[in-house]
């Protein structure tokens, strides 16, 4: 039960907000327990002082004895309000310490006890409860008149003065606690819709979430979700663009591989038909090998929002590199690769994607060329430049260039018609621009620039 609470935010909000009321009464009550005192002590000494020079103007000549006026409560032995006993006391002595007159009341039991004119600390005899004590001397120096009040009247009176101010308070925290609750629940109610709305979301929706009557700070919660549900029905789409184009173009490579198989199977001894049989099925595990590597390639390129490990590249020796790795196949193909680098220019990318995106276009060049034809790999000062000699392409089809497994009419060579998909993705990645075109001179040209 503790953890639940712990883990609420509308229990941990009342709670912070229940200490801070608490807080801020406990607070208030020492600040108004404080100044209240202090202004009532203001006062009472003031009337002390007030009353003391009143009983030093009256004609104390006549004094003898040990004269006391009548106790309050024989004078007003009934309807007597809300007089205190406490409230003030007084004595008169002489200059020589002999009490001549007092109140009735505490006054008999104040204690001579001078040291100077003003005010003291003291107690009454066989009492042991603090007094404030105010001694005064009368003008021609032969009597001592103190006037005394009890502390616990002071404190008393400050207590009754704060607890009238503060008590209301205290009462009203209850309904205060009430709108409380109420208003963090209604608070907490754009919450309670959003978690509503996403637990009827189906898995596949696309839809935003409404965050027009949300609260601003509810906003850039919706705001997120929203980026999340569009990015994983973006990768919901490439997987399901994915299954589709891996079902539907491995279907006949696959036939065929099951054909030739069964061709080998039946040949028997006839080992010629047997060798055409396992070559052919040799060739179609290779080119099925090549989709499968383009598929997984270019999925792993669509998921990609930025490059990781960018770095500074010479891109001289990006493509000294990239003809290195096609130099094997051209040799088997018949075909020179010439490098040409017209200018020494270095760029931030990623090298194993910009490498794949280079040999990409050499592979292309180097297959679709003929025997004793030569590739051309020029660096130019923002651009870099492959063209091989080549049939081309027919004008009609080089804007289909680029989309994924179309291959122009007439092609000789088996191929995906994945691999300049690949290029321009990685391009796209990169801030760079592919143009497919026809060579003026015969064959055809890749242009990368940037």
């Amino acid at each position: 039960m503790i953890k639940i609470l712990t883990q609420s935010l509308r229990a941990r909000l009342l709670a912070g907000f229940v200490l801070l009321l608490l807080a801020a009464w406990a607070g208030a009550s020492l600040a108004a327990w404080y100044q209240t005192s202090k202004s009532l002590n203001k006062l009472f000494d003031t009337q002390q002082l007030l009353f003391a020079k009143r009983l030093s103007a009256l004609d104390l000549s006549e004094l003898r004895g040990e004269p006391q006026l009548p106790r309050s409560k024989k004078m007003v032995p009934h309807h007597r309000g809300k007089q205190d006993d406490d409230t003030l006391a007084f004595a008169i002595f002489s200059k020589d310490g002999h009490l001549l007159l007092n109140d009735g009341d505490n006054g008999k039991d104040l204690e001579y006890g001078y040291s100077r004119d003003g005010f003291t600390d003291g107690r009454l005899k066989g009492d042991d409860d603090a007094w404030r004590l105010l001694w005064l001397t009368t003008a021609d120096g032969k009597y001592r008149i103190v006037v005394g009040q009890e502390w616990d009247y002071r404190q008393e009176m400050a207590r009754d003065v704060v607890a009238s101010q503060l008590l209301p308070w205290l009462i009203a925290l209850p309904l205060m606690l009430l709108l409380l609750v109420c208003l963090v629940s209604r608070a907490l109610a754009p919450l309670h819709k959003l978690a509503a709305q996403l637990a009827r979301r189906a898995p596949d929706e696309a839809g935003q979430l409404e965050s027009q009557d949300m609260p601003l700070e509810v906003k850039p919660l919706v705001k997120a979700l929203n980026q999340l549900f569009t990015r994983t029905g973006e990768f919901m789409l490439r997987e399901r663009r994915f299954t589709s184009d891996a079902a539907h173009e491995l279907r006949s490579p696959l036939a065929a591989l099951k054909v030739q198989t069964e061709v080998a199977q039946l040949a028997g001894d006839d080992a010629p038909l047997r060798d055409h049989a396992l070559n052919n099925l040799s060739s179609g595990i290779d080119r099925a090998a090549r989709l499968v590597d383009q598929l997984l390639t270019l999925s792993r390129l669509d998921s990609l929002d930025k490059l990781d490990d960018v770095k500074e590249l010479s891109l001289a020796e990006l493509l000294q590199s990239a003809v290195m790795d096609a130099w094997h196949q051209a040799q088997r193909e018949g075909v020179e690769i010439r490098l040409d680098i017209q200018n020494q220019t270095s760029l931030r990318g990623q090298p194993l994607l910009l490498g794949l995106m280079i040999r990409n276009v050499l592979d292309n060049a180097v297959r679709y060329s003929p025997s004793g034809s030569i590739v051309n790999v020029a660096l130019l000062p923002r651009e870099i430049c492959i063209t091989d000699n080549g049939g081309g392409v027919s004008p009609e089809f080089l804007t289909g260039l680029g989309e994924r497994f179309f291959r122009p009419p007439g092609q000789e060579k088996t191929g995906s018609g994945l691999g300049l998909s690949i290029v321009q993705r990685i391009a796209a990645l990169h801030a760079m621009r592919t143009h497919f075109s026809n060579n003026a001179e015969g064959g055809f040209q890749v242009r990368i620039s940037w």
